[in-house]
């Protein structure tokens, strides 16, 4: 790597830096999962199942957050910092060195390049395993959660069924959190995935794991058919419908082989119905049902395109009843 002569104005220095490149320029060098501003992503700091994290403007400056783990709150030069272990000064050299800024002195860049290049090559940061806990405070049903869970035809006594709670706060890891709208807990074993239906940002938080399959404890043990959906809204509109669903914990998750051998041995028949994301380019819901279609040999049922619904509980909610699901499904 080529070492620039340093200008005698130049040094060492956040704001030097930043006079020099930008913090986005920062975040996408260093966070490859870093696609968009606001947009969320998995965490590569820790092991994370879903996305939790996002970079956004605060204050004039762009934060790093992870909503999951919220000790991981970072400007882009902590983010540095924390990925590869090192001083603050060590975050600002490996920054230096990396977009080959020539704001160390000539001596020190050549020492810190083949330390840090050494670094580079026999190690790799490593992730934070963290565990995060999820409690919730139970309220009172309201009109409001009637008014929401009536448009898909769900009943109060079947969300009771499948382990739903209306909820007026919660916590994440001992800090807490006021529920701004009508907010649901959804329980698999000892971990929650908090539902807030009406909210644009962190409408879905979770501390569920892959193998926490959505609608498997309600299912009988024998049937004749099942149904793959993509969220356990639609399961349990699926349910009010007469219709054994599950659904994988998020909707870009393949079921494994293991789960499928079982459920082949209990159903006779088994479909793939997931969202029809006709107002995306690539469909995303329809490219993944492919996938697990073609993998397992399963039927694929696309929401006609016509109903202008994405999904079961839409189509339920759009149509005004049962009517247009149980055509689709041939029934």
């Amino acid at each position: 790597m080529a070492i620039q002569s340093r200008k005698s104005e130049d040094h060492l220095h956040t704001n030097v830096i930043l006079g020099k490149i930008t913090e986005y320029d920062i975040f996408k060098y260093y966070c490859p999962s870093f696609i968009e501003l606001r947009k969320k992503f998995k965490s590569e700091l820790r092991e994370d199942n879903s996305p939790t994290v996002s970079i956004t403007p605060y204050n004039g400056r762009l934060l790093y957050k992870d909503f999951g783990h919220l000790d991981h709150s970072f400007d882009c030069f902590n983010y540095v910092k924390y990925k590869y272990g090192c001083s603050f000064i060590g975050a600002l050299r490996i920054i230096d060195c990396d977009f080959n800024l020539g704001l160390s002195s000539k001596k020190d860049a050549i020492n810190f390049t083949m330390g840090y290049m050494a670094y580079r090559q026999d190690k790799t940061p490593k992730l934070t395993k963290s565990q995060i806990i999820i409690k919730k405070k139970k309220r009172l049903w309201n009109k409001k959660d009637a008014k929401f869970w009536s448009q898909y035809l769900i009943s109060k006594k079947i969300l009771t069924m499948f382990a739903v709670e209306p909820i007026s706060h919660f916590w994440i890891n001992n800090t807490r959190f006021s529920c701004k709208s009508i907010s649901y807990a959804f329980k698999f074993k000892n971990r929650y995935k908090i539902y807030s239906p009406y909210d644009n940002e962190n409408k879905w938080l979770s501390n569920t794991k892959k193998t926490d399959v959505q609608g498997y404890n309600q299912l009988p043990n024998k049937g004749e058919r099942l149904i793959i959906t993509s969220s356990l809204k639609d399961v349990i509109c699926l349910y009010a419908a007469g219709y054994n669903a599950i659904a994988m914990q998020s909707e870009m998750q393949i079921p494994e082989s293991k789960l499928i051998s079982e459920l082949k041995q209990r159903f006779n028949k088994i479909d793939v119905l997931y969202d029809n994301d006709f107002n995306k380019i690539n469909n995303p819901g329809q490219t993944i049902a492919k996938k697990i279609c073609d993998l397992y040999g399963f039927n694929n049922i696309c929401i006609p395109t016509s109903f202008e619904s994405k999904d079961p509980s839409d189509l339920v909610s759009n149509t005004n009843g049962f009517t247009n699901l149980k055509f689709i499904l041939h029934e």
